[in-house]
């Protein structure tokens, strides 16, 4: 047997075996580690920091939601200000908004016409608003579209639509909206926001108590 068939029968065997040793490490070894210690110490996240109720996923804590009735809080705009060919109803297939300019016409129009909805929609019969109170998070899009937050304000803006709509009194949704108010991250990143799907199974189990 010549010496170039031996060495290259042993090169082959050692790949080979380098090949297993690696797939077991980083294929398999590595994988289970990781997915251990992230259910030990980091199971909610883990598991797409899911939201429950009634025992049941309804969603996550990180990911917006569309399609609720009036008698909830509404999330911040997604189909329109954040809408595009494929994401109109989070299908988490893309995410993303309009990158359009603040100047841009289109852009205006949506905002004015959003503005009047949220206007419309909130206004009930002791309680009008004004568009001066609708806040920017009301009537734009986050820069995903798929932001589950909204501001404290408009939150609150929406309480006494929410409270009519379900027989409850304003200050008993008031208190919901203040208990899940969150504030900055590490108390000085971000802004003060409101989960907008734990606030409306707040509001959910509210009315079933009432």
């Amino acid at each position: 047997m010549n010496n170039s068939f031996v060495n290259t029968a042993r090169l082959l065997g050692a790949g080979l075996r380098a090949l297993l040793v690696l797939t077991a490490l980083t294929g398999i070894l590595y994988p289970l580690a990781v997915t251990g210690v992230a259910q030990a110490f980091f199971h909610t996240e883990a598991n797409g920091s899911e939201t429950k109720a009634d025992g049941k996923a309804v969603g996550s804590s990180l990911i917006g939601q569309q399609g609720y009735s009036l008698g909830y809080f509404q999330p911040r705009p997604a189909d329109g200000l954040g809408k595009n060919s494929v994401n109109t109803q989070y299908t988490l297939i893309l995410s993303g908004a309009t990158n359009r300019s603040a100047d841009n016409p289109e852009l205006v129009t949506w905002v004015k016409e959003a503005k009047a909805r949220v206007v419309k929609d909130n206004s009930t019969a002791d309680y009008k608003v004004k568009p001066s109170q609708v806040p920017a998070d009301a009537v734009t899009s986050s820069g995903s579209g798929l932001d589950p937050d909204i501001s404290p304000a408009y939150a609150r803006l929406q309480v006494h639509r929410v409270a009519e709509r379900n027989g409850l009194s304003v200050a008993r949704v008031e208190k919901l909206v203040e208990d899940h108010t969150e504030g900055r991250t590490l108390g000085f990143i971000g802004e003060p926001r409101v989960n907008v799907l734990e606030l409306n199974i707040a509001v959910k189990e509210l009315v079933a108590k009432t």
